[in-house]
C-alpha cells in the first residue's frame, strides 16, 4: 500500500465534489478537515488478501453469533444493556437468508509486518458514500486504466433489492437529529430510488409491528414496509422514549417498548438485531464456550490481539482499555494518543465500571509515508455483504488511535498491468 498525494491544484475542487457530490456534508470535526489530502493505493494482491480474510471473518462471525442466539446462557460475558438481553430470547425466528447482514471489519498495517484487526462494526457500521463516490472521485483525478475502485454502494444496494419486493417500501431508519447519520441514508435513499424503490426517511419509533410485520406510521407513508434499513444503534433504541401526540397510544405503541419489535419481525431487514453480539468489543470473551459448541475462530484469533477482562489485566504490561459499544475510536486508552486529561479520565471510569470496559494487547501501527513526506496510521474498512468482500471505508489520522479527528480518504485498486 501507499499514500499518493492529490495534487496541489485539484485539491480544493476534488473537495468541493466530495461535499456536494459525494453526501459529505460534515466535512470538518471541530477543526480538522477530515477530507484527506490523499489516497489510499493498494496492488491487487493487497486486495486480494483483504477479500479473503474479510471473508473468512464474516463466515466466522456470523456462525457464532447463531450459535449464541440458540445458546443464549452464553451471552453473559458480552455485558449487554439490561433491556436488550431481555429481548433477546425473542429471535428464535432468525432466518439468516432472509436479510442483508452488513459487516465492516477495520485493518490496520503493523510494524511486524502484515494485519491487525481492532474490531468489527457489525451492527450499524457507516463510510458508505466515502467507499463508493469518494474513490470514483479520486479515480478521476488520474489518467484512465491506473486504477479501479470496489463500488460498494452498488453491492449493497444490489443485496437489498434481491431480498425486497421489486418497487417496494423500504424505511432507512436512523437518528434524524445528526447531518452525518442523515448523509449516510440519503446516499444509500438516493441508490435505491435509482433501482426503483419507495424510500422512506425515518426514525425507529415511526415503525410499530403488527404479527411480526413491519408498519410505517409516519404521515403521508402509511402501510407496511418491505424492508427495514437500520442505522440506528441498537442498544440507542432501549433510550427511545415515546412521544405524546394524538392518536400515537392508538396505534399501538407503549412508551419506550416501540423498539421491541425489531427482535421478532419477519420484515427483511439491514441489520437485524442479531448483530449486537459481535458489535460489543467483549465478543472474544464468549469464544471459548462457542468454540466447545463448533464455532470457529481461526481467523480471528490470527488478527484480534489477545482480549480479557479488565479484573485479569492485574501487572501485565501492553494493554490497552477500550469501551464495550464504543464507536467512532472514542474512549480508547492509548496515553500518547489521547488528549489532555483524557486518558487519566478513561482510566477513572474503567475502573469505576470494569464490566464495560474490555482489556486488548496493543498492537503497532505502522504509518505509512506519502511521497510527500508526511506521515500517517491507517485503518482500512473491509465491508462484507452477505458473506461476500464488498469495498473499502478507509481513514487516516497522524495519532495511532483511529477516531473522530481522523480524515477520511478513498482507496484504489492499482489495474494488473500498472502493478509495480
Amino acid at each position: 500500500m501507499k499514500l499518493l498525494s492529490i495534487p496541489e491544484d485539484k485539491y480544493d475542487d476534488y473537495r468541493l465534489d466530495v461535499i456536494f457530490d459525494g453526501y459529505k456534508w460534515d466535512p470538518q470535526f471541530l477543526d480538522n478537515n477530515t477530507i484527506a489530502k490523499h489516497v489510499l493505493v493498494m496492488t491487487e494482491e493487497e486486495h486480494q488478501e483483504l477479500k479473503r480474510l474479510t471473508e473468512q471473518l464474516a463466515q466466522e462471525t456470523m456462525q457464532a453469533e447463531e450459535i449464541l442466539n440458540r445458546n443464549l446462557k452464553l451471552a453473559g460475558p458480552l455485558a449487554l444493556p439490561k433491556e436488550v438481553h431481555k429481548e433477546l430470547k425473542k429471535m428464535k425466528n432468525y432466518q439468516r437468508g432472509s436479510h442483508v447482514r452488513l459487516l465492516r471489519f477495520d485493518f490496520h498495517p503493523t510494524v511486524e509486518g502484515g494485519w491487525a484487526v481492532s474490531e468489527v462494526n457489525s451492527d450499524v457500521p457507516g463510510g458508505f458514500a466515502e467507499a463508493s463516490v469518494m474513490p470514483a472521485l479520486a479515480s478521476g483525478l488520474y489518467p484512465a486504466g491506473h486504477y479501479r475502485y470496489e463500488d460498494f454502494g452498488a453491492i449493497l444496494t444490489g443485496a437489498i433489492a434481491d431480498k425486497t419486493v421489486a418497487g417496494g417500501r423500504i424505511m432507512l431508519v436512523h437518528c434524524t437529529c445528526y447531518s452525518d447519520d442523515r448523509q449516510v441514508m440519503q446516499y444509500l435513499g438516493d441508490r435505491l430510488k435509482d433501482r426503483g424503490f419507495s424510500v422512506i426517511y425515518a426514525a425507529a419509533d415511526h415503525l410499530r409491528f403488527e404479527r411480526q410485520e413491519a408498519i410505517s406510521i409516519l404521515d403521508g407513508n402509511v402501510g407496511k414496509v418491505d424492508m427495514i434499513v437500520r442505522f440506528m444503534p441498537l442498544e440507542w433504541l432501549t433510550d427511545m422514549k415515546a412521544e405524546r401526540r394524538p392518536g400515537f397510544w392508538r396505534r399501538g405503541l407503549r412508551g419506550s417498548d416501540a423498539w421491541k419489535g425489531y427482535f421478532d419481525s419477519v420484515t427483511p431487514a439491514c441489520n437485524h438485531p442479531i448483530a449486537i453480539f459481535a458489535q460489543t468489543k467483549r465478543f472474544p470473551l464468549v469464544w471459548d464456550q462457542l468454540e466447545e459448541r463448533g464455532a470457529d475462530f481461526s481467523m480471528w484469533r490470527a488478527l484480534l490481539p489477545q482480549t480479557i477482562e479488565v479484573k485479569d489485566v492485574k501487572k501485565q504490561e501492553g494493554f490497552i482499555y477500550k469501551p464495550a459499544c464504543g464507536r467512532v475510536g472514542e474512549n480508547i486508552a492509548i496515553k500518547e494518543a489521547c488528549t489532555a486529561g483524557e486518558y487519566e479520565k478513561i482510566i477513572k471510569e474503567v475502573k469505576k465500571h470494569p464490566r464495560k470496559f474490555l482489556a486488548q494487547k496493543r498492537f503497532y501501527s505502522k504509518p505509512l509515508t506519502s511521497e510527500d513526506g508526511e506521515s500517517f496510521h491507517v485503518c482500512v474498512g473491509s465491508f462484507c455483504v452477505d458473506q461476500k468482500a464488498a469495498g473499502y471505508y478507509a481513514r487516516i489520522s497522524r495519532r495511532p488511535r483511529i477516531d473522530s479527528y481522523a480524515a477520511d480518504i478513498p482507496v484504489l485498486i492499482v489495474q494488473a498491468r500498472e502493478q509495480p
